[in-house]
């Protein structure tokens, strides 16, 4: 029989199940990210819901249907039965193709005229009918019409992606194309062209082209499909934090970590945990645990005098609407406080505020100047008996619930956060693995007492600086389309007190504008160690949840597209035997959780239903399995089996903090997988790089989320010592993952990674390699200037063509790359001198710290020594402070203007026809000069003195000395024969 391709399912055209209703959702999520419908003719048609078409929910709320299932469906049915065009056609002027029938089939053959058909119709026009009845009641004579787009924005989605436009982004994708093309021309002639007379140097500087290639499109192709993303907080509230209503949003715990209060001064710490407190989310959602791996009695102290501080600042921060809620940054703010203020007490109240904090600020300094000197019998507290932590390095497990629960009211008699101090236990004989370890001891005492089934961690000088910035994460983690594949949401950093010109690219813009952003369009970006918000089920080594495919509206059996399609999936379905409850229950233990399910099991009920001693028997295995993955605790086991959060209802909170101090305990860890397959990943001074690369090969996929307030700001080292040895660590953690078992070049093939999400993790371990070949490329323009030598032959026209190519696809590249993300061009250069500077100090310092600790054992250590400062603003900046990172491109300094200074005189001592092989040599070394212009800045400083003498005479003296040499050198040549004669030697 003839197949007919243009019957409509009529059967799912009106009975919209809960699948399809979410293959609905998806569909129109599709077309609303991208605000565009059909395809017409090849012509893109702009999406419009048709007013005219009403809705099959009339903009009602459904209550029987959970959040996570609101959609919006449009209907297919016009008034007076006028047929609509299904999405995404909108418009309903296009002719609809009328469908063939053939006369000798029964109508029943296309699902019309059967009883089931009779009754779907008159059921579906009795509740349209009920429906705009209720809502012209509602809505009365003006106005009815109006408030509907506003109760369907609640089903709309929470976020859309935001591609960069074509116009910008398809000229940036064909100039890497082309570049790539020249790169194969360039090097082509590169190779098959030696420099005879230097060949040593043609073949270094070959390999160095070679390798920086190679970085290149490591560097380049994760940056293919950049994407930008938009939030709708009101969407949010409107779903999840109804006015009136208990507020159904996630709760989050928030984790701050420090370690030594000298060098992390406990007033930023305290300001860091003022701004969690006072943040715009439901108080009960909220809990902020402060990790002191350091046990001192003064982050204690300063974390009680916060508490009670708390209780002034966080009903100030939320009735006046103020941002930051740092009350640091907040009063330092250069602006015009009172804008858009317009209660008349806020100025009062803002003066008595900020005496308050002045105060507050005074009894912090006082208890860092008591601290200053350490008793010879230790610290005691206030009841007398002696401070736990006096032993730094063994000292038991310490928590204390300041506020929460307990009866931590602000003074307006309001329900505070949670603030909880916690301090691992440390024993001698224990690798406590430094950060990672104390967020790992976080996250088992934070699900033993709270269990929110989010996470955000902060360093200590990194305050919330957009208190909204909580929501702008869950409208990704919550919605129902795209969050339950979501194991992160990663903010940018962005920072306070860098000097306007940003002279050691401390911002890192084009990191964190660029890369961040073309890694977001392939699998998401990196873990960057600090404003992270995560999934807590992603921490326990869970693998993401499969895609399901949406379900077919196509059967195999005649007619195509009719009736017999819901009545063929049915009896399909009936054939399939029902597992039975054991092993439904048992497919927990494996960790594959349903899409909407909210456990709430104890290890007692996982295995009921399976009778007898078998069960028993299987239920001590899993139990064991359990309990070697995630450590001997039953009430922790227990919580990571509960995805949507929540903690035992019938535990006290004895119980709990003693089980949370159980958890905490330093052989907890011992025999289980944690730092290797659970919570932050262990092996690396850059333990979030490995966090993040461990979740993505599970399959999940993470979120960059860039609000228009920055979320989140800290604080950056100003002068160069600091930035290079912060530069320093980060290279070393690279290099430490390169020679581990998690190296990204051999790691995690077969799981879910992608692939130039696996170019852009190879690139982060392998950058610091870079530093040999660039030592090495910039050392050969002193070489060639010194020695006469060029690193190529003499140019033909073919040659020139394919060098100008080059480098005007550099700049194009640049350019463009700049154009569609928006990166200032000061922005850009800085980052491209640091990444000289970087690259021949740092990076060539941590790849021979890694080699001796991975061969040999030996962990070295770099000293710094300040020097001195003064008390201007940004005076930090030119403090100067000796390191030996900073020999390598003080040499590499020297070498050039030496070389610079014996060219030009050589080509003045040669003449006119030595200036053309000259300007090469010289382009290749002010090349060099250029991008270590801000390391010699740093050096010569307004600040510094003696090393401006120094360094300005060593110049002069080597100029000089290169410039007799040049000149002497001529006369030697002529007259050695002579004059060695005259010294008695024998010229043969």
């Amino acid at each position: 029989m003839e197949e007919e391709d243009g019957v409509d399912d009529l059967e799912n055209e009106f009975n919209w199940d809960g699948n399809e209703s979410q293959y609905g959702a998806e569909s129109l999520h599709g077309h609303m990210t991208y605000g565009r419908g059909g395809d017409l003719n090849g012509v893109q048609q702009p999406f419009q819901l048709n007013p005219n078409v009403p809705l099959l929910t009339n903009g009602q709320m459904v209550d029987d249907i959970p959040p996570e299932q609101h959609a919006l469906v449009p209907s297919f049915m016009g008034g007076g039965g006028k047929r609509i065009h299904p999405l995404p056609y909108a418009d309903p002027s296009l002719p609809v193709q009328p469908r063939s029938m053939d006369p000798s089939k029964d109508l029943a053959a296309y699902g019309y005229g059967s009883v089931a058909w009779k009754e779907r119709m008159e059921s579906w026009k009795q509740k349209q009918e009920r429906m705009h009845q209720m809502r012209n009641d509602a809505g009365g004579d003006d106005g009815g019409d109006d408030d509907l787009p506003l109760m369907d924005e609640a089903r709309q989605p929470l976020s859309r992606k935001i591609p960069i436009p074509s116009s910008q982004i398809n000229p940036y994708r064909m100039i890497i194309i082309i570049r790539l093309v020249v790169l194969g021309f360039f090097f082509h002639y590169r190779v098959m062209h030696p420099v005879n007379d230097a060949f040593a140097l043609w073949l270094i500087s070959v390999i160095c082209e070679i390798w920086f290639a190679m970085s290149w499109i490591l560097d380049q192709f994760p940056k293919w499909f950049p994407i930008e993303r938009e939030t709708y907080l009101d969407r949010l509230s409107l779903r999840f934090d109804k006015e009136g209503q208990p507020s159904q949003l996630a709760p989050i715990d928030f984790f701050v970590s420090t370690v030594d209060p000298l060098k992390e001064p406990p007033l930023v710490t305290a300001n860091t945990v003022l701004s969690i407190l006072a943040v715009d989310y439901p108080v009960d959602k909220v809990s902020c645990y402060v990790s002191d791996d350091g046990a001192a009695m003064l982050t204690f102290e300063a974390l009680s005098e916060t508490s009670e501080f708390a209780k002034k600042w966080v009903p100030f921060c939320k009735r006046f609407n103020i941002e930051p809620r740092a009350p640091e940054w907040y009063f330092q703010q250069k602006i015009d406080y009172l804008k858009d203020k317009v209660a008349a007490s806020f100025v009062g109240e803002r003066r008595a505020m900020k005496r308050e904090y002045e105060e507050f600020k005074v009894r912090i300094n006082a208890l860092v100047a008591k601290a200053q000197k350490v008793p010879e019998e230790g610290w005691t507290m206030q009841d007398g008996t002696p401070w736990p932590g006096n032993n730094v390095r063994d000292h038991p497990g310490m928590i204390q619930v300041f506020l929460g629960q307990s009866g931590g009211l602000d003074c307006e008699g309001n329900e505070l956060p949670r603030l909880v101090y916690v301090s691992r236990e440390k024993r001698p004989g224990y690798n406590h693995h430094k950060k990672a370890g104390a967020m790992n001891a976080l996250v088992r005492v934070s699900a033993v007492l709270t269990n929110a089934p989010y996470l955000l961690n902060l360093d200590c000088d990194h305050y919330i600086n957009n208190s909204k910035a909580i929501k702008e994460a869950m409208c990704f983690m919550m919605d129902p389309l795209l969050g339950k594949k979501v194991c992160y949401v990663q903010f940018p950093q962005r920072f306070d007190g860098i000097d306007r010109h940003d002279r050691y690219a401390n911002r890192n813009v084009v990191f964190f504008d660029i890369n961040m952003k073309g890694l977001d369009g392939i699998q998401g970006p990196i873990y960057v160690g600090t404003g992270c918000v995560f999934r807590r089920q992603a921490l326990y080594g869970y693998d993401a949840p499969k895609s399901k495919k949406p379900p077919s509206r196509t059967c195999n059996c005649w007619p195509k597209w009719c009736f017999c399609c819901c009545c063929c999936g049915n009896r399909k379905h009936k054939k399939k035997t029902t597992k039975p409850k054991s092993e439904k229950k048992k497919r927990l233990l494996f960790f594959k959780k349903e899409e909407n399910q909210s456990p709430a099991y104890t290890l007692g009920e996982i295995d009921e239903g399976a009778p007898g001693a078998e069960n028993e028997k299987a239920g001590i295995v899993n139990q064991q399995k359990l309990e070697k993955k995630f450590g001997q605790s039953s009430v922790f086991v227990t919580s990571t089996l509960l995805e949507n959060g929540g903690t035992l209802k019938s535990a006290s909170p004895a119980s709990l903090l003693k089980e949370a101090i159980h958890v905490i305990s330093c052989g907890y860890e011992d025999k289980t997988d944690w730092g290797k397959e659970i919570g932050w990943i262990y092996g690396s001074v850059t333990e979030d790089i490995l966090t993040g690369f461990k979740m993505h090969c599970h399959g999940w996929r993470s979120i960059y989320c860039i609000p228009k307030r920055p979320a989140f700001k800290g604080s950056a080292p100003l002068n160069l010592s600091d930035r290079l040895h912060q530069v320093l660590r980060w290279a070393l953690g690279s290099i430490e993952i390169f020679f581990s078992n998690h190296c990204p070049l051999w790691y995690g093939y077969g799981g879910g990674l992608k692939f130039l999400e696996r170019f852009s993790y190879i690139n982060s371990i392998v950058y610091p390699w870079t530093s040999i070949p660039l030592l090495a490329y910039c050392t050969l323009p002193a070489i060639c200037l010194l020695t006469g030598k060029f690193i190529t032959p003499e140019l033909n026209n073919v040659a020139s063509l394919w060098f100008m190519s080059l480098f005007i696809c550099i700049f194009a590249t640049s350019i463009l790359e700049m154009r569609w993300s928006g990166v200032g061009i000061d922005n850009w250069w800085r980052n491209e001198q640091f990444w000289v500077i970087g690259g021949v100090s740092s990076h060539l310092f941590a790849v021979f710290q890694g080699l001796l600790k991975v061969i040999a054992g030996v962990d070295t250590s770099f000293t710094v020594t300040s020097k001195g400062g003064d008390d201007e603003e940004f005076s930090e900046l030119y403090t100067f402070k000796w390191t030996t990172l900073l020999i390598p491109p003080t040499t590499l300094l020297l070498l050039n203007f030496i070389g610079v200074v014996a060219g030009v005189s050589n080509a003045i001592n040669n003449g006119y026809e030595s200036w053309g092989p000259l300007f090469g040599k010289l382009f290749f070394a002010f090349w060099v000069i250029v991008h270590l212009y801000p390391f010699l800045k740093g050096l010569v400083g307004r600040q510094n003195r003696t090393p401006t003498i120094v360094i300005v005479w060593s110049i002069l003296l080597a100029s000089i000395f290169s410039l007799l040499w040049v000149r002497i050198d001529p006369f030697l040549a002529k007259n050695d024969g002579p004059l060695l004669e005259e010294c008695g030697l024998d010229c043969n």
